[in-house]
């Protein structure tokens, strides 16, 4: 198992707040996310599991993947699900230099408003890294920065399908943002959590919402 917080500790939601966490816990309220889509083997099949339980969601699209497949992008928004930045090639901030950043994340966006129907700009950066500095200047160019409360680990191989369920039900309560990844990597873990999750809490009397 690779060394990483499944549930987000109240200490660096501190520290961050002027990043996106979690939402209000006065509601019965998910928000379900997936990172590095859209990916033909796995964003379909997800879309189909959200349709099911009249589940919306938040995407948080690589800019080369919408080109590579832009009707399963169009399709997250015709289903009404929010979209969000996740940088042109999924860089790793903390190996990229400022501007080139910078310009990658503007490069997404523009990619992203050939037909996207919101007018909140999400970001999420590549593995949860992100520089203080890089912060004030994507918040400055008008980007809400969202973070999550709750990592499924389903891109992790090394763990069992259970043990990402687990991590979910255990750590996820009102107003979390909960993280997956539509991806071929993640595919195992994910196609089995995201039908048992979207069942358990339904029964359980929450609703998934998109962040916008």
């Amino acid at each position: 198992m690779k060394p990483y917080l499944v549930k987000t500790p109240r200490l660096i939601k501190f520290l961050f707040k002027n990043r996106t966490w979690s939402f209000t816990k006065k509601e019965k309220t998910l928000y379900l996310t997936f990172d590095d889509g859209p990916t033909p083997e796995i964003t379909e099949w997800t879309l189909l599991q959200l349709q099911k339980y009249n589940a919306k969601a938040t995407f948080f699209c690589v800019g080369k993947n919408i080109d590579k497949h832009y009707k399963i992008y169009h399709k997250i928004i015709k289903n009404g699900h929010s979209i969000g930045n996740h940088t042109y090639n999924h860089l790793n901030d903390s190996k990229t230099e400022a501007q080139a950043y910078i310009d990658n994340i503007e490069k997404a966006e523009i990619t992203i408003n050939k037909s996207k129907q919101q007018s909140l700009k999400l970001f999420r950066p590549p593995y949860g890294r992100l520089k203080y500095s890089q912060s004030i200047k994507i918040r400055k160019q008008g980007h809400k920065i969202i973070m999550w409360d709750v990592l499924s680990a389903d891109f992790d191989t090394s763990i069992s399908k259970e043990k990402c369920l687990e991590n979910v039900i255990r750590n996820t309560e009102n107003g979390s943002i909960i993280l997956f990844h539509d991806s071929n990597k993640a595919a195992k873990n994910l196609q089995f959590v995201l039908p048992k999750i979207l069942e358990y809490y339904t029964v359980k009397g929450f609703t998934f919402k998109s962040i916008n």
